[in-house]
C-alpha cells in the first residue's frame, strides 16, 4: 500500500521504505518446462565461421579511392590476371566503381556441398556505398585455411549515402555493408563428431548445476538409470547407440525431452544508454530508506563590450558576464509499507514523473548498502 505524505521536505526526494521481498512475477511469466534442444547444444556440432576477401564491382562512383587505398588497385590487378588480362606493373590508375570487401558467412553444421548460405559483405577501404554492386567470385575459408564455400552475386544494401559538390552529405543507416541471401555455395562438408564414439555430450547454454542435474534425471527416467551423467555445471554425457541411423532417431527423442530449468541467479540489468531496466524474478531487498533528490545547476556565460565615452580616455575591453542558477524540483514523498512489491515501487516512481535514471541511481545505492540481494549489472 502506498501512503502519500502531503508535507514536502526541504530537499524534495523519494523516500522508499522497502519490505523484504521484491517479487517481479507480475512482469515475468512463471517457470515452465523447456525442450532439451532449446537449452543445450550437442558437443562437436556447431556452426563454423567463414571469411574471405573479394571485390565488389559495378558501383556508381562510390567505390574505393585507389590513391588512398592502393591495395584496391593491386587486388583488381590480381583479379584480372586470373583471366589472362595482365596490367602493366607500376602503372597507377583510378577506380571509383570497385571496392575491396570482407565477405563473411556462417556455415551451419551438417551443411552439404551444393547447399546455399547467406553472406555479409562489408567495405575494407573507403568506399562510400556498396549499393548496386556485384560481388565477384570469392573463396570463403575456415579457420583451418581450407575453402568451404564460394560466394558471388548482387548485393542488397539497406543503407543510403548521398553527397553534394559542396561537401554536404546525407547518410541513412550503413551503406557500406550489404547482404546476399543464399549468396555462397558450400563446396566442402565440415566433419562433426556426431557419428563417433559410444556417447554424446550435451552442453547447457547457461551453466547451472541444478539444471544439469535435472537434465540428467530426465534422460535417465526416459532411457533408464545410468544412461546419463552430469559431468559439471554445463556438460551431460549420454550413452548413445553406435549405429548412425539409430543414433539419429535416438537424438530425435532426446532433444524433445521436457526439462524444468533452474531459476536463474537474481539479477538487475541496467542499460545506462537507453534507460532500460530489467529486474529478475528472484530479486530481494532488505528494509531500507532511500532518498533521491533532483538538483540542477546552470552556468551561463556571455561577453559584453565596455567602451569609454566618445571624448573620454580609456580603452575598449571585453568583459565576461557569468550567471549561476540553481533549480531544485519539488517532488512528493512516498511511504511504502513493509513487503512492497516491485509493482508498488515502479508505480510510485512513475507517479512523480521520474526518469529511468532515477531508478538506476536508487538501485545502485541499494546495492552499495547491501540491501539489494541481487547482482547489479550495468551495460
Amino acid at each position: 500500500m502506498i501512503t502519500r505524505m502531503l508535507k514536502l521536505t526541504k530537499n524534495p526526494v523519494f523516500v522508499l521504505l522497502l519490505g523484504t521481498v521484491l517479487n517481479a512475477s507480475v512482469f515475468l511469466t512463471p517457470a515452465h518446462a523447456d525442450r532439451l534442444k532449446d537449452i543445450a547444444n550437442l558437443e562437436g556440432v556447431q556452426a563454423n565461421q567463414l571469411v574471405g576477401v573479394g571485390l565488389v564491382t559495378g558501383l556508381d562512383g562510390t567505390g574505393d579511392q585507389t590513391t588512398q587505398a592502393p591495395f584496391t588497385a593491386e587486388s583488381f590487378r590480381a583479379y584480372l590476371n586470373q583471366f589472362g588480362i595482365p596490367l602493366p606493373q607500376g602503372q597507377s590508375f583510378q577506380l571509383n566503381n570497385v571496392a575491396v570487401v570482407s565477405v563473411q558467412a556462417e556455415l551451419p553444421a551438417f551443411t552439404k556441398p551444393g547447399q546455399n548460405i547467406d553472406v555479409t559483405v562489408s567495405s575494407l577501404a573507403n568506399a562510400e556505398s556498396l549499393r548496386g554492386g556485384t560481388l565477384e567470385r570469392t573463396f570463403l575459408q575456415g579457420v583451418d585455411g581450407e575453402v568451404y564455400a564460394i560466394a558471388q552475386g548482387n548485393l542488397i544494401v539497406g543503407g543510403l549515402g548521398v553527397g553534394a559538390a559542396d561537401g554536404s552529405s546525407i547518410t541513412i543507416n550503413v551503406p557500406s555493408v550489404g547482404r546476399i541471401p543464399g549468396g555462397a555455395t558450400s563446396v566442402r562438408e565440415v566433419v562433426t563428431g556426431f557419428g563417433f564414439g559410444d556417447s554424446i555430450t550435451f552442453n547447457l547454454k547457461r551453466a547451472d548445476f541444478t539444471t544439469a542435474k535435472r537434465v540428467s534425471q530426465a534422460i535417465n527416467e526416459f532411457l533408464g538409470e545410468g544412461s546419463a551423467n552430469a559431468l559439471d555445471a554445463v556438460s551431460i554425457q549420454v550413452s548413445a547407440p553406435a549405429d548412425l541411423q539409430t543414433r539419429v532417431a535416438f537424438m530425435s527423442e532426446l532433444e524433445n525431452l521436457q526439462v524444468d530449468q533452474a531459476i536463474a541467479v537474481a539479477r538487475v540489468i541496467v542499460n545506462s544508454r537507453t534507460g532500460t531496466i530489467v529486474i529478475g524474478e528472484q530479486v530481494r531487498v532488505s528494509p531500507a530508506a532511500v532518498t533521491h533528490g533532483s538538483l540542477t545547476v546552470t552556468i551561463s556565460e556571455s561577453l559584453q563590450v565596455s567602451q569609454p565615452n566618445a571624448f573620454g580616455d580609456g580603452n575598449t575591453v571585453v568583459v565576461p558576464q557569468s550567471d549561476v542558477g540553481v533549480t531544485q524540483e519539488s517532488n512528493r514523498m512516498f511511504l511504502f509499507d513493509p513487503g512492497a512489491t516491485l509493482s508498488d515501487i515502479v508505480q510510485a516512481i512513475n507517479a512523480v514523473g521520474a526518469a529511468p535514471g532515477d531508478l538506476t541511481a536508487i538501485l545502485e545505492a541499494l546495492k552499495q548498502s547491501g540491501s539489494l540481494k541481487a547482482d547489479l549489472i550495468v551495460i
